[in-house]
C-alpha cells in the first residue's frame, strides 16, 4: 500500500494532523516534501543563488537526493572515513569570513533562506563526507596513462597557456600533476555516475507525483 502522508498525533486522543508527505520513496526510506524544500534553501544560499521552488526546480532537487540517499546507504553498509564536527565547523567559520562582515548579517541571510545555522553545518558535512567516499570508493580503480595527459596538455592547457604567456613556452612537467589531479576527478565522476545508474536499476524508486504539484 502506497503511504502518500506522514501523520503524527496529537496530545489530544485520536486527533492527527499532516506534518509532512512523503515526495520520494527509495527502497525502505523516504524523501520528504520539508527535506526537499530544505535542499533548496540550503544549496540556493550556498551558491548565493535565488530561491526557486517551481516544480522543475523541486524535480532536480529530489533527484540529487535520490542520489545521495544511495550512496547513504552504501556508507552505511560499508566503513568510509568522516569528517570531524570541528573539521566542518573550521569550514563554516571561514564561508563566513569571507562572505559577511559580522554575524548579524549573517545570522539576517540565513533567516532570508528560511534555514538554520545547523541546516548549514549538516551540508558542509555531507558535502565533505561525499567527498571522502567518492576517494575511497572509486579513486583506487582509476588510472591516467601518460598519454591521456599529453592529450589534455595539447588540447586544452596548451593552447590558454600560449594565450595567456605568449613569451613563455609552457611545458608539460610544469603541469603535470594539476592534469593528472583534473582527469583522475572527471573519471572518478564517471565511475560514480555509473555506480549510481547500476544500482537505482535494483533500487525501487518511486516519486509520489501529489508532493510536487
Amino acid at each position: 500500500m502506497r503511504v502518500a502522508a506522514i501523520f503524527v498525533l496529537l496530545s489530544l486522543p485520536l486527533t492527527a494532523t499532516i506534518i509532512d508527505r512523503i515526495a520520494v520513496s527509495v527502497g525502505n526510506r523516504v524523501i520528504t516534501a520539508s527535506d526537499i524544500d530544505r535542499e533548496i534553501r540550503v544549496t540556493a544560499y550556498l551558491n548565493g543563488a535565488k530561491l526557486d521552488f517551481s516544480a522543475a526546480s523541486r524535480r532536480a532537487a529530489a533527484g540529487r537526493m535520490v542520489d545521495q540517499t544511495v550512496v547513504r546507504i552504501e556508507m552505511e553498509n560499508n566503513r568510509y572515513p568522516a569528517p570531524t564536527n570541528a573539521e566542518i565547523q573550521a569550514t563554516l567559520d571561514q564561508f563566513k569570513q569571507q562572505h559577511y562582515d559580522n554575524d548579524a548579517s549573517y545570522r539576517k541571510e540565513l533567516a532570508t533562506y528560511g534555514i538554520t545555522e545547523q541546516d548549514v553545518l549538516n551540508e558542509l558535512k555531507w558535502q565533505r563526507t561525499f567527498l571522502f567516499y567518492i576517494d575511497v570508493r572509486f579513486r583506487p580503480t582509476v588510472q591516467v596513462s601518460d598519454q591521456e595527459i599529453q592529450d589534455y596538455f595539447d588540447k586544452v592547457v596548451k593552447p590558454a597557456a600560449q594565450a595567456a604567456h605568449p613569451d613563455r613556452p609552457p611545458a608539460l612537467d610544469d603541469y603535470r600533476g594539476p592534469i593528472e589531479e583534473t582527469l583522475t576527478g572527471k573519471k572518478e565522476d564517471e565511475e560514480l555516475k555509473n555506480w549510481l545508474e547500476r544500482t537505482k536499476q535494483r533500487t525501487v524508486v518511486i516519486y509520489h507525483e501529489e508532493a510536487f504539484q
